[in-house]
């Protein structure tokens, strides 16, 4: 298999970008410094295209690992031909590989092996042939097989041992199998019933039917959950007559043969008791992979616009985590994110302290001039917002808003969260970790499992190992996407800047602890395990605002300093200039120069140049700014204030397969299913939705007993 030609025809792009990008992975180089770094190499290839290059190449190279040591086993075997050797390389699964094998794979004990040891081969090729005529006819001829001590009864235990050869040889042909799938999966539906007592959310699938070419992944996913909490029996079902028919067509040689109607048998026998149990578990697990990657896909989608939500900056906020009986955690912290005070307040069930907790927050809020009080949206969240409400009344300037604390516990309880509070409970940390997910979700969410934060479905039903890679994929790329400032960035935050490892990241940590502020990018050199390649790899991501060397706090990779600084010469630019964001002309008359002519002078590429002149134009920017803030509250809206009809807006808070769930103020979010997102016909709801979009939704029906709230985005 040529993997490059087969990478440029899947992913749809040239050859020589295919084996360019191919050449700087095998480098070492990390996709997010490929995809910022070196556009010249890859054609301007984005982290997206090149994570997936990255996956397919891995799965391909397997597969030729796979290939050899196939054709090494068989060959082993003494049974490696021409036309198998070809036919191994032309597969292009490893299903494909895996059928081409089955017949030379060593089995357990079968029907067929056994059949085989008491000598009944030369019976099923004599049957296999199916001659016009017999002589002696087939069931004499079998006679001659019939061996007591060999297990052999009888004529008719010969001839079903021999319908048990063919039937084997039968299932283990690579080109049935794969006909047979094709078939299966076109003609075939998945079916599911209930077998498990009382009632569930699987209700739903209790009879439910529905092709396999047209059911929805997330379905897939409902029903294996159903079926391993042991609620639904699930199986697929497909018309026989469709795969015997082709399966006939071609087994039997002669209908007419006096053979015929043991053929027959053992093709009929070979696809009830051997292919179709097979194929079907086979099906399952495709559309189990499938539906899982369409997951990861969607999980990934929503985890990158969660962590690219716009940052409410330069705010003190109070972190507000509700409870009962032990207390709401208060958590004053300021705009850099340094904890200023804590406290703990009792205005909920059963102390219901409404007047002292209220004099407490009041205290907080005009002590450090909290500007905005976020509060959690878990236990007791309801009661404590009405509660937040009625007391910022004497402090109109102060807003509040309901943050998810999704995966906050699991930080409070973390080694991470002990070493960044040891002084703090759990609850404590909560507190904090919401205050600050407000003011930078993406330093504060690197700090959790992504698995914990929220925003995907069935997560816990996926192939666990695909979803880490997957998601750690998204945070490494949104974390260098936005970069981090060297000074300030916790452990956990560099770590997922490209070159930078764990270790690394403490060392880079410790060092600072120990020597003070970096004063510029390269002194990270100075940091155990930061090599040449590391800093090549993560220089152009880490921030230095006040470096003495101004391009220290833009995205100018080290390697282009000297480009820019010509391109500012060239203008007459000083690097003063760039620090009082004096370069409004700059693009202008670097058009005006022509930009082929001003690159070839610079020795680099076009892309390179405009990055350059971006940075230099607004440097220490921050890609989160131009995204719509945080929606912030002054009054409680209640489900039972809402009214049909009602035009509000609202957060989009996750996209799933079959809707999106909207924030719109009240406790619960409301669902916008995929049929009222857009007045024209949508596959799915992330072609319009993303996470952390802010909408205009319509109230189209309300059950407060359920705690259920439609939405619908059509005709507004």
């Amino acid at each position: 298999m040529d993997i490059i030609k087969t990478l440029s025809e899947e992913l749809n792009i040239r050859q020589n970008q295919v084996e360019s990008t191919v050449g700087l992975l095998d480098e070492g180089n990390t996709v997010p410094f490929i995809a910022r770094y070196r556009k010249e190499v890859t054609g301007g290839l984005d982290d997206t295209v090149l994570r997936e290059l990255c996956d397919r190449l891995n799965y391909l190279r397997k597969l030729e690992e796979k290939k050899e040591e196939v054709k090494r086993l068989i060959d082993a075997q003494g049974k490696l031909t021409e036309e198998l050797c070809a036919a191994v390389d032309a597969a292009s699964t490893v299903t494909e590989v895996d059928d081409i094998y089955r017949p030379y794979r060593p089995k357990r004990r079968t029907r067929a092996s056994i059949a085989r040891e008491r000598g009944l081969e030369p019976l099923a090729q004599l049957i296999f042939e199916m001659r016009s005529d017999y002589d002696p006819a087939v069931e004499t001829a079998a006679l001659d097989f019939v061996d007591a001590e060999k297990g052999v009864e009888s004529a008719e235990d010969a001839l079903q041992g021999a319908r048990d050869i063919i039937a084997e040889e039968v299932s283990d042909d690579a080109d049935y199998r794969k006909e047979i799938r094709r078939l299966t999966q076109r003609f075939g539906t998945i079916v599911s019933k209930k077998c498990g007592e009382g009632e569930s959310v699987y209700e739903q699938y209790y009879d439910y039917s529905e092709p396999l070419k047209s059911v929805p992944p997330h379905r897939i996913l409902a029903m294996n959950r159903g079926e391993k909490e042991g609620m639904l029996k699930v199986d697929i079902k497909v018309d026989a007559d469709i795969i015997l028919n082709y399966l006939f067509s071609r087994t039997v040689k002669n209908p007419a043969s006096p053979a015929f109607r043991h053929v027959a048998a053992a093709v009929c026998d070979s696809y009830d008791r051997l292919i179709a149990p097979s194929i079907e578990r086979e099906i399952r697990s495709f559309l189990f992979d499938s539906a899982g990657d369409d997951a990861i896909k969607l999980f990934s989608e929503n985890l990158k616009n969660l962590l690219m939500a716009s940052p409410l900056k330069g705010k003190t906020v109070l972190g507000y985590d509700p409870g009962y009986r032990t207390g709401c955690k208060l958590a004053v912290v300021d705009k850099t994110g340094l904890v200023l005070d804590t406290a703990v307040i009792y205005p909920t069930k059963p102390h219901e302290k409404i007047e002292a907790s209220r004099r407490t927050v009041l205290s907080l809020i005009r002590k450090y001039g909290v500007d905005v009080v976020a509060i959690g949206n878990g236990t007791a969240s309801a009661e404590s917002e009405m509660f937040i409400a009625e007391t910022l009344r004497e402090c109109p300037d102060t807003k509040y808003i309901i943050v998810s604390e999704a995966g906050a516990s699991v930080y409070s309880a973390s080694k991470l969260g002990a070493e960044e509070f040891p002084d703090f409970d759990v609850t404590q940390r909560s507190a904090v970790s919401i205050a600050r997910r407000l003011q930078d979700p993406l330093a504060e969410l690197v700090k959790i499992d992504p698995k914990s934060i929220g925003v995907g479905q069935y997560q816990h039903d996926m192939k666990q190992a695909r979803l880490d890679e997957a998601l750690e994929g998204v945070v490494e790329d949104c974390v260098n996407k936005v970069g981090v400032d060297l000074n300030t960035a916790s452990y956990s935050l560099l770590s997922y800047i490209a070159g930078i490892n764990l270790q690394s990241a403490k060392n880079i940590v410790k060092y600072r602890d120990e020597n003070g502020e970096f004063l510029r990018r390269a002194d990270i050199k100075k940091v155990p395990r930061i090599g040449d390649k590391a800093y090549e790899q993560c220089a152009g991501f880490l921030r230095v605002p006040d470096s003495s060397e101004i391009l220290d706090n833009t995205g100018v990779h080290p390697e282009s300093y000297t480009a820019a600084k010509e391109l500012l010469r060239e203008f007459g630019y000083t690097e003063a200039d760039v620090s009082v964001g004096g370069l409004k002309e700059l693009r202008r008359r670097c058009s005006d120069a022509g930009i082929p002519e001003l690159c070839e002078k610079l020795g680099i590429g076009e892309p390179t140049l405009m990055d350059i002149i971006s940075e230099l134009e607004k440097p220490g920017r921050d890609v989160r700014d131009t995204l719509p803030p945080p929606v912030l509250r002054e009054k409680v809206i209640e489900i039972e204030d809402l009214e049909e009809g009602m035009i509000m807006k609202g957060t989009v808070r996750n996209v799933i397969d079959f809707g999106a769930f909207v924030d719109i103020g009240v406790h619960q979010d409301g669902l916008v299913h995929v049929s009222e997102i857009s007045d024209k016909f949508i596959r799915h709801p992330s072609e319009v939705l993303s996470v952390g979009d802010i909408v205009t939704v319509k109230i189209k029906s309300v059950d407060a007993a359920k705690k259920r709230i439609g939405l619908t985005m059509k005709n507004l």
